[in-house]
């Protein structure tokens, strides 16, 4: 089966629970996601199947967009809800318009240290199986873009809120320091993605509804049918149907011309309206070379 699957992950498993219960849904072996969420966190996971897991490159830049809520109070070790309390209980006594000031620093271009807690490795280790070791974990600080982060309520000790950001950013590491400039300590209480690149909630299938297909009639076809069309995969690809000599050609990694492009750098190649064969880059004019044969 080839294609990308738009899960509504659950609460409690991993990203990797959810590519193993689709590896027995379709008999599909091959699937990668788009990027992890955590246990505890729900929402739009992003599934590569088959053949298209060689276009993951062309999603490494995606940015992501998350409701969720911080409770503030104390910090935790994996600085979500899941972890051990790391600071004594403090009392907030901020009010919502401190909180907003305090949001700028967390805007834009900022440098982030990933938590001990995540799958970032060290000397190919996971540095989370090095924290629940008792050993140290040095995490080199990473630059990412935080392109919109707004507070929607806040009462008491939690605040819910609305955030865009690039590709490797944690949302827990800034709910921890969003904790620390406050002097009170916070961790991420809920999180739900709402989008990834250009796929949202709309076009996410729960669990349960993909396993009620799988045990219906034709069920691993059932589920491809759920699959985003191949034509608005990638959508700021432009989109070109090639005729049998210039597939031939692509297919055997020589370079081909696709008249209808001057000016695009990335270009995909259908055969019929719904074929995904290749992804083809610019060389120079109309002259394009294959980066991805799909078949």
């Amino acid at each position: 089966m080839n294609g990308l699957l738009i899960v509504d992950k659950p609460s409690g498993i991993t990203s990797h629970d959810v590519i193993h219960r689709l590896r027995q849904l379709t008999g599909e072996r091959s699937i990668g996601h788009l990027g992890t969420l955590d246990p505890m966190a729900t929402g739009v996971l992003p599934l590569l199947l088959g053949r298209f897991t060689r276009l993951a490159q062309f999603f490494a830049a995606a940015e992501k967009t998350y409701t969720g809520t911080i409770r503030f109070g104390f910090a935790t070790e994996t600085y979500d809800a899941e972890g051990a309390p790391t600071t004594s209980a403090q009392p907030v006594a901020f009010t919502a318009d401190l909180l907003d000031a305090n949001l700028a620093a967390f805007r834009g271009d900022i440098l982030q240290t990933p938590p001990a807690y995540s799958a970032k490795k060290i000397s190919g280790t996971p540095a989370h199986q090095l924290a629940r070791q008792g050993k140290p974990v040095e995490l080199q600080p990473v630059l990412i873009h935080v392109s919109s982060f707004e507070i929607q309520a806040f009462s008491g000790e939690i605040a819910s809120f609305t955030i865009t950001v690039s590709a490797g950013g944690y949302i827990r590491s800034i709910a921890h320091d969003l904790g620390q400039r406050l002097g009170c300590g916070a961790h991420l209480a809920s999180l739900r993605r709402t989008q990834a690149g250009a796929f949202t909630l709309a076009q996410a299938h729960t669990l349960e509804h993909l396993e009620t297909l799988a045990v219906g009639p034709n069920g691993a076809e059932a589920i491809a049918s759920r699959c985003i069309h191949p034509r608005a995969i990638l959508p700021e690809f432009p989109a070109v149907t090639a005729d049998e000599f210039t597939l031939a050609r692509l297919h055997n990694g020589a370079q081909a011309n696709l008249p209808e492009f001057s000016s695009a750098s990335l270009v995909k190649v259908f055969s019929g309206p719904t074929k995904l064969v290749a992804i083809a880059r610019r060389i120079a004019g109309t002259l394009f070379q294959p980066i991805v044969v799909l078949g």
